[in-house]
């Protein structure tokens, strides 16, 4: 029983160490630049980069400019809903920024680093605490030396038309905070006989975006275009990136999702045809463009010298007789990776959201426990109350399954010294041995295999929990109370995992030992190695294993007393 006990722990210590280990890349190197979720470059940044023509930073796809005349200057048209501020460009047609006003840059409540405050105490300076921005977060992340997202180019035109050729435009401004109704931007431009439209149809009330582009042949020649939707995005090399998480090109095809970082962009990766969607992601946002045909749409993902990535949407190649036209339809999603939102959409983009494990099957525990810990917010309004309603319930189920792990932990110790006779007995016949230890087992009616189910059984629970913390939109800059201001963050100050793991050694101390006393203090040690492992785990995710800690603790005391009697 002993060696099973101990081979439970050690098992269920691998399980994190090895998820961490494997599965998480390290953190990159920490520098001055903005938070991670912030996708505006600065203008100090802009000014470090050298100024690059678009022509020598441009996709494929975008590089050939139209030398027939001079572009006009190109302006901007601001489009604000009640979920967003969005500023559409007439250059390439597309969009340079896009604000989501319901979510900011950084937890404003938030405190700041523990080691600033103890430096200052030591060197008896006062450094001024870092202004957190109140700012909303910004989804797009461009330089003026590069296209803007949802441009469009034509390859097979002679000549090319480029992705940051200048439209026209009849709209300044597009005010719908206080509409209902869905309203139109349309951009138009002729190109040699060919005249492009690009309505953009919003809906005031959600993040979802239509777009239609109309081609027109002008000529008196049919003309072939295949069209490319292209999403650029500038992959700042010195931005802090998030270890837990993907921030790069993302695509649902063929039913399976694909995904990469940026830093594994080294050549052009082709994906399709059979594209549900594609776009860019990180932690918790997405931009992503739905093809109205999938089976015909293929992705080429790709990155330049300059850090800039392409994620190029290939439509279907069509052939426009004279003086007739062609469109195509996309749908535009860009917002949160709410699972709510996303599963609404209808087309598998919740699949972005990372709930994947390396357990199988995990995933929908993850989403089941996200769904449940929404339901008690409704009720509490507090997503920390919600998450501690959840261990409690959690903790009931297990009770039963507790009882008998430390009731068979007990019956175990008592078993201890007959145990030590046989093995003393027998040590030189390991099968006789065996057998009588089963005997002895059959008598007084122990399963040793009892004492390490319930252990086993909350390895997938805590993963699933994991990964639902961690991954979870509803979390991000959510208070619990006092210092814990953004569950989905570690604790500014450690004093969680600290408690947790005196909780932990407490626990250790009170099971029932059935084995060699030398182990019996080794395993003491798992405590403090458990206590390093939490330090930076979400604060949410070690509120969950400090309280499971504490009612374990009372459920000892409970066994113990009831067999004392």
């Amino acid at each position: 029983m002993d060696k099973r006990t101990i081979m439970a722990i050690v098992l269920s210590l691998a399980v994190l160490l090895i998820y961490q280990l494997f599965f998480i890349k390290p953190p990159v190197q920490k520098q001055a630049t903005p938070a991670q979720e912030s996708k505006q470059i600065s203008k100090d940044t802009d000014a470090k980069t050298p100024a690059t023509p678009a022509s020598a930073v441009a996709s494929k796809s975008a590089i050939k400019q139209t030398a027939a005349k001079k572009e006009a200057a190109p302006r901007d048209i601001k489009v604000e809903t009640e979920n967003y501020t969005a500023i559409f460009s007439t250059r390439g047609a597309a969009v340079k920024s896009f604000q989501l006003k319901g979510y900011k840059k950084e937890c404003t409540k938030c405190t700041g680093d523990i080691y600033p405050a103890i430096k200052n105490s030591i060197t008896g300076t006062k450094q001024p605490a870092k202004a957190k921005s109140n700012e909303p977060i910004e989804l797009i992340t461009v330089n003026e030396s590069m296209p803007y997202p949802l441009a469009i180019t034509f390859p097979d035109s002679a000549p090319e038309i480029a992705a940051d050729s200048v439209y026209d435009v009849d709209l300044t401004s597009l005010d719908m905070k206080k509409s209902k109704e869905k309203n139109r931007l349309v951009f138009y431009r002729t190109f040699n006989g060919l005249k492009i439209e690009k309505i953009f149809t919003f809906n005031p009330d959600n993040y979802s975006i239509a777009l239609d582009v109309k081609i027109s042949n002008l000529t008196n020649s049919p003309v072939t275009e295949t069209p490319h939707l292209n999403w650029y995005e500038y992959a700042d090399p010195k931005q802090e990136k998030d270890r837990y998480s993907n921030e790069g090109p993302v695509a649902y095809v063929s039913k399976s999702i694909k995904r990469k970082k940026v830093s594994d962009i080294s050549t052009d990766t082709s994906l399709g045809p059979d594209v549900s969607w594609g776009g860019f992601e990180n932690k918790y946002f997405m931009a992503a463009v739905i093809p109205q045909d999938p089976s015909l749409t293929s992705i080429n993902i790709s990155k330049d010298k300059n850090n800039m990535v392409s994620v190029e949407i290939k439509g279907t190649k069509s052939v426009i007789p004279p003086n007739q036209s062609d469109s195509l339809k996309y749908s535009l999603f860009i917002g949160p990776k709410d699972y709510t939102l996303l599963k609404k959409q209808g087309i598998s983009l919740e699949e972005a959201i990372e709930f994947d494990s390396f357990i199988p099957g995990l995933k929908w525990l993850s989403i089941g426990l996200l769904i449940f810990i929404k339901f008690l917010y409704q009720y509490v309004s507090n997503y920390g109350v919600a998450i501690i309603i959840l261990t409690i319930l959690i903790k009931l189920i297990f009770w039963p399954l507790g009882n008998i792990s430390y009731k068979s932990m007990k019956e175990m110790q008592k078993l201890q010294p007959k145990l030590v006779e046989l093995k003393e007995k027998y040590k030189n016949d390991q099968a006789k041995l065996g057998q009588e230890t089963m005997a002895l087992y059959k008598a007084h009616k122990v399963n040793p295999l009892s004492g390490c189910l319930p252990m086993l059984i909350q390895i997938p629970v805590f993963i699933g929990l994991y990964n639902t913390l961690l991954y979870a939109i509803e979390l991000r800059h959510s208070p619990l109370f006092w210092w814990i201001q953004d569950l989905s963050a570690k604790d500014p100050y450690y004093i969680t995992p600290i408690i947790m793991g005196a909780t932990q050694f407490i626990q250790q101390k009170m099971t029932p030992t059935t084995g060699d006393p030398m182990m019996a203090k080794m395993m003491l040690i798992m405590p403090i190695v458990f206590t390093f492992i939490f330090l930076n785990f979400p604060s949410g995710l070690v509120i969950y294993w400090l309280l499971n800690n504490v009612l374990s603790i009372g459920q000892q005391i409970y066994i113990n007393k009831k067999f004392a009697d």
